[in-house]
């Protein structure tokens, strides 16, 4: 399981010309699943959100969590986060789980996350196309494997 997580000032997801989630200051993470994936990914890469010391203290310095700051979150479902471009120049897919594996382990993510924090976890919907905006705060990404703890 993969995460991309970005620190924004604000973030939405938009469905069809329809604004289907919509946060102020907090975090969007894209999330990529594989068929190998678990609960222990799950429980490993929530605590590692939650947790990140990311955002700005009061002197400026990145110190606080979100659970500190109390911020909001989106989740959107990115296959494209295990792409291999090992040959040629159109990315395969073929890590990237399958919706009947990937769907319930989103849905255990998005519920193991929101068991963690105040906020209601704000999602796109999956395997829709999705337009997906957001202002960068720092800017801040930071990537995280859960088969690769370093």
């Amino acid at each position: 399981m993969k995460v991309v997580i970005q620190r924004v000032s604000k973030a939405s997801v938009t469905i069809v010309g329809e604004k289907v989630a919509s946060i102020q200051k907090g975090l969007l993470i894209l999330l990529g699943i594989v068929n190998e994936d678990t609960q222990e990914d799950i429980d490993y890469l929530v605590r590692k959100i939650i947790n990140l010391r990311i955002f700005n203290d009061k002197n400026g310095v990145m110190n606080t969590s979100l659970l500190t700051e109390n911020a909001e979150v989106i989740v959107v479902s990115q296959f494209t986060l295990h792409a291999s471009t090992k040959k040629g120049n159109r990315p395969s897919y073929i890590k990237a789980a399958k919706p009947d594996v990937a769907i319930p382990l989103y849905e255990k993510f998005l519920a193991t996350l929101q068991k963690e924090i105040s906020h209601k976890v704000q999602t796109g919907k999956f395997g829709a196309d999705m337009q997906v905006e957001l202002l960068n705060d720092g800017p801040v990404t930071i990537m995280i494997d859960s088969k690769n703890k370093e």
